[in-house]
């Protein structure tokens, strides 16, 4: 059976081809906007990272490949390919990449109910 055909704005891609590295950068590209949140992949270069800071939502983190430490609230969290973790909204939270890594990173704007 064939399968339905979503529509003009719908486009499948894999998100490990969608964002390359670049040697001692942090790369990103943003896939979705609403007013509900955004969806944002990212590529972290070794030994890269995002210093602390705060955000006024809440983030999901989910690890597409590679190995990545986040510390949030003043925890270190070490996550590999397919862990995810939940970074609340104005905790302090930091990125680092202890080897290449990729991510997608949902930002939740609205909460349900």
């Amino acid at each position: 059976m064939a399968e339905p055909d979503a529509g003009p704005e719908s486009n499948k891609s894999n998100a490990l081809d969608v964002l390359a590295y670049q040697p001692n950068a942090v790369v990103s590209r943003e896939l979705v906007r609403s007013t509900g949140g955004t969806v944002t992949l990212f590529a972290f270069d070794q030994g890269e990272g995002l210093s602390e800071h705060t955000a006024p939502f809440d983030a999901l983190v989910l690890v597409l490949e590679g190995s990545a430490r986040i510390t949030i609230g003043g925890t270190p969290h070490r996550l590999g390919k397919d862990d995810f973790i939940l970074m609340p909204a104005h905790v302090p939270h930091a990125l680092h990449a202890p080897e290449r890594f990729k991510m997608m990173l949902t930002m939740i704007r609205e909460k349900a109910g």
